[in-house]
C-alpha cells in the first residue's frame, strides 16, 4: 500500500472541508454541474466514476474463474456472507439504528433515503481494494483474483435485484429505469471497457502491463477524491446544520464490517480452510465496492440525497476500519490454525 493509499482517511477528510467550504463559497458552479444529467445520472461525475472502476477492474482475470472449485469452501464462505447476509443485515442495522436508536437526532425528510445508502454500500461487495488488504495479509493470490472475478460477475446480475427487493421491503419507492442503468453504466460497461483494454495491455508482456497498470493507478483515488468534492459541496449545509449526522451513519457500517468479517473468518476456520484463503475470504466480506454504492447513490437519489451521503461515510471509514481488519486476521493466525486443523 502507497502513503497515499494508507492515509486515504487523510485525503477524504480534506476533500469533506474542501468541498463544504467551495460549496458555500460559490455555489452556482455547482449548481450547474448539478443540472448536467442525461436519464437522471450525471455526467461529469458518471465520467469520474468511470475513471474510478475501470483501472481497479483492469486487474480482473475473469479466466480465473476456472480456479474457484479448487478453494470451493472459502469461495462459499464468501458468497454466503456477501449475498445472503450482509445486505439483509444492514438493512436491519439501518433499520435499527436510523429510524429507532437515532431518529430524533436525524432530519426525518433524509430518514428513507439513509437506509437506502447504507442498502446501496452493502449490496456492493468490494471488488480491487480486496487486493491490497489480501496482500497485507499474504493472502492467497489466486483465491484472491478467483473470488473478485466471481463477485464481479455476480454483482452484474443480482446487484440491482437485491437492492430493488431490499428498497422494496423499506417501503421506499424504486425507480428501476435509473437503478438498471446504473448496473449497465457502473457495472457491465465498465467491465467490457477494462477487460478490452486489458488485453490490449497485455499484448506488450507482463513488465509493460504491470508497468500501465503503476501508471493509470492513481486515476482512481484521483477520481474519488474529485467526486467528493463534489458530494459534499451539495452536502455541506446538511453537515454544517448537523454535524453529527456523520458519526451516527458511521455506527452501522462499522457495526456490518466487524460483524461480516468476523462471520467469514469463523466459518472459514470451522470449515478447516487455510489461513491465507480465510483472510481475503472475510476482507472482501467486510469491505465495500464504495465507488459503485456512491455512483449508484447519486444517480438514484441525487447529490444532496442522504443515500449519497451515507454512501460516502463508507469511503471515510473503509481504509482505517479494514486496517483494524487486517492487524486482527494477522494477528490470530496461530489460533486460526490450531482450529482449522482440528476441523
Amino acid at each position: 500500500m502507497s502513503v497515499f493509499e494508507r492515509y486515504l482517511t487523510v485525503w477524504v477528510f480534506l476533500c469533506i472541508v474542501v468541498g463544504i467550504g467551495l460549496g458555500q463559497l460559490a455555489p452556482a458552479p455547482f449548481q450547474a454541474i448539478g443540472r448536467m444529467e442525461l436519464a437522471q445520472v450525471n455526467l461529469p461525475v458518471g465520467l469520474l466514476i468511470w475513471v474510478m472502476i475501470i483501472p481497479m477492474l483492469i486487474k480482473v482475470d475473469f479466466s480465473s474463474l476456472s480456479q474457484v472449485k479448487a478453494h470451493w469452501r472459502g469461495i462459499g464462505v464468501t458468497l454466503f456472507v456477501n449475498w445472503a447476509v450482509k445486505p439483509f443485515s444492514m438493512a436491519f442495522l439501518g433499520w435499527l439504528f436510523v429510524r429507532e436508536v437515532f431518529a430524533p437526532w436525524l432530519p426525518a425528510e433524509q430518514l428513507d433515503s439513509y437506509i437506502a445508502g447504507l442498502i446501496l454500500l452493502a449490496a456492493a461487495p468490494c471488488t480491487a481494494m480486496v487486493f491490497v488488504w489480501s496482500r497485507l495479509t499474504n493472502g492467497h493470490p489466486l483465491f484472491t483474483l478467483s473470488q473478485v472475478a466471481l463477485n464481479d460477475t455476480i454483482m452484474v446480475f443480482a446487484f440491482a435485484p437485491v437492492v430493488g427487493l431490499l428498497l422494496g421491503l423499506s417501503s421506499i419507492t424504486v425507480p428501476w429505469d435509473t437503478l438498471v442503468t446504473s448496473v449497465v453504466l457502473y457495472i457491465v460497461v465498465p467491465v467490457i471497457l477494462a477487460q478490452l483494454l486489458r488485453r490490449h495491455l497485455l499484448k506488450r508482456g507482463a513488465a509493460g502491463f504491470e508497468a500501465a497498470l503503476a501508471k493509470i493507478g492513481p486515476w482512481s483515488i484521483t477520481a474519488l477524491l474529485a467526486t467528493l468534492v463534489l458530494l459534499f459541496a451539495f452536502q455541506g449545509q446538511a453537515i454544517i446544520d448537523q454535524p453529527l449526522v456523520i458519526a451516527m451513519l458511521a455506527v452501522p457500517i462499522l457495526i456490518q464490517v466487524l460483524f461480516n468479517s468476523a462471520l467469514a473468518y469463523w466459518l472459514n476456520r470451522k470449515l478447516g480452510e487455510a489461513h491465507s484463503v480465510a483472510c481475503p475470504s472475510a476482507l472482501i466480506g467486510a469491505s465495500n465496492f464504495f465507488e459503485l454504492a456512491v455512483a449508484a447513490a447519486i444517480s438514484l437519489f441525487g447529490f444532496q440525497s442522504g443515500a449519497a451521503l451515507a454512501t460516502v461515510v463508507g469511503v471515510l471509514i473503509e481504509v482505517p476500519v479494514m486496517l483494524l481488519v487486517v492487524r486482527v486476521v494477522n494477528q490470530s493466525k496461530g489460533w486460526y490454525e490450531q482450529g482449522a486443523q482440528r476441523a
